[in-house]
C-alpha cells in the first residue's frame, strides 16, 4: 500500500473519453435528472475495525470500510470512466488555549478502472497496479486498508491524547466535467463515509 495523494499521469485519448461520454449520454446516464428518472438510490460507507499501533519504526493503520458501488457508478466505470477514491487521516493535538493543533494529514489514493481489451479490472495506488477478473474483487481490496503508514514514532509524544479522523469517499472532482454537473444532488452518484473519530494516545514502550 502506498501513500499517495497524486493521481496517475495516464488518461485514454480525448477521442476515446469523447466516445464513453457519447455513450454515457445515449444511455442516458448524464440526462436523466428529467420528470422520468426515478428516485436516487443512497450511497453510503461506513468505517470499522480501525486499528491504529505501533510497528518497528513508525505508527500504522488497519481498518475496513463497509461500501458498495451503486449500479449506477459500477455501469460508468465498466464503459471506461475511471473513479477515483480517497481515504482521508487527521490527526490534531487538543489546546485549551486555541484551535487544536495540526498534527498529521494522510490521503491514500486509489484509481478504480476497466481494460476492455483484458476485460480486466485495474487498482492503481501510485506506481502499483493490481488487475481482478472482477468489479467485487478490485473493491475488496480497495476496502481494506492495511500497514498504511501513518508517522514516524518520533512524531508522536508518548503520554499525550490526539484526536484522529478517517473517512472515505469517491473523488467526483476527478469525474469527466459533464458527469460532475450529473453528478450534483445526487446520492447515487456519491460514495461516501462520515468522519469516523476517536481519542489516541501512544502506547508507553512496555506496552506494546
Amino acid at each position: 500500500m502506498t501513500d499517495s495523494s497524486t493521481r496517475s499521469s495516464r488518461k485514454p485519448p480525448d477521442r476515446l473519453r469523447r466516445r464513453w461520454l457519447r455513450g454515457l449520454l445515449a444511455a442516458g446516464l448524464v440526462t436523466g435528472l428529467g420528470a422520468g428518472a426515478g428516485p436516487a438510490l443512497a450511497a453510503e460507507a461506513e468505517i470499522r475495525n480501525i486499528v491504529l499501533q505501533p510497528s518497528d519504526d513508525q505508527y500504522i493503520l488497519n481498518a475496513d470500510v463497509v461500501a458498495e458501488l451503486t449500479p449506477l457508478l459500477a455501469d460508468v466505470v465498466g464503459r471506461g470512466v475511471s473513479l477515483y477514491f480517497i481515504t482521508e487521516f487527521e490527526l490534531t493535538a487538543p489546546r485549551w488555549y486555541w484551535l487544536d493543533e495540526e498534527i498529521i494529514t494522510r490521503s491514500l489514493t486509489y484509481r478504480l478502472s476497466y481494460q476492455s481489451l483484458t476485460r480486466q479490472y485495474r487498482l492503481t495506488t501510485g506506481a502499483l497496479h493490481q488487475n481482478f477478473t472482477s468489479l467485487d474483487e478490485a473493491m475488496r481490496t480497495m476496502l481494506r486498508i492495511r500497514n498504511w503508514g501513518i508517522a514516524d514514532k518520533g512524531a508522536l509524544k508518548i503520554g499525550r491524547s490526539y484526536n484522529a479522523a478517517l473517512r472515505f469517499r469517491l473523488d467526483v472532482g476527478e469525474l469527466p466535467k459533464p458527469l460532475q454537473v450529473s453528478a450534483l444532488g445526487r446520492k447515487d452518484w456519491n460514495l461516501a463515509s462520515d468522519w469516523y473519530r476517536w481519542t489516541f494516545m501512544p502506547p508507553t514502550r512496555d506496552s506494546k
